[in-house]
């Protein structure tokens, strides 16, 4: 009988490229304006990324793209709102109401004040990424553009999806 064994250092290997975004656009005008200045076609996708963590529960927004020579192209939402309700201990008049508030849960918490992350997917094709970041640069409503080490983040299992 065979015998097949899987090493964790297969599965460990960083096949993307991620870069940080910053600006106060909302996700879909961003992702249009991306389409604008690649040649790339992003979409919004259905199944947004859930994180869950103890401030409470959130859903990131994704928009993808996945070209003619399997390079998947995604947009991150990095920062969202979790709406948690606390129990109310009041009574009287205000019995019925409940307490909401809404702490900021980031899906790269190492990186608090990125909106949005710009992830590329490769195997073996070559991406030129100075010039993907020179032309994130020439849209007006974005203040900074960067790539980012994911060797040194610590919670990049929040980026498998």
């Amino acid at each position: 009988m065979y015998v097949h064994k899987l090493h964790i250092a297969e599965f460990d290997k960083i096949d993307y490229q991620l870069i940080a975004i910053h600006s106060p656009l909302e996700d879909y005008r961003l992702a249009y304006f991306i389409n604008k200045h690649l040649p790339i076609n992003l979409k919004k996708c259905h199944n947004n990324i859930q994180i869950s963590n103890k401030e409470g529960e959130t859903q990131f927004t994704r928009f993808i793209f996945e070209d003619h020579q399997d390079v998947a192209w995604s947009l991150i939402q990095n920062q969202n709102d979790a709406i948690v309700s606390a129990p109310s201990n009041n009574f009287g008049l205000f019995a019925e109401s409940s307490t909401e508030f809404a702490p900021k849960i980031y899906l790269i918490p190492e990186f608090k004040k990125v909106d949005y992350f710009f992830k590329i997917e490769n195997d073996e094709v070559p991406i030129d990424l100075p010039n993907i970041i020179n032309c994130l640069k020439k849209i007006d409503k974005i203040s900074t553009v960067y790539t980012v080490d994911v060797a040194n983040i610590k919670s990049k299992n929040n980026l498998i999806f």
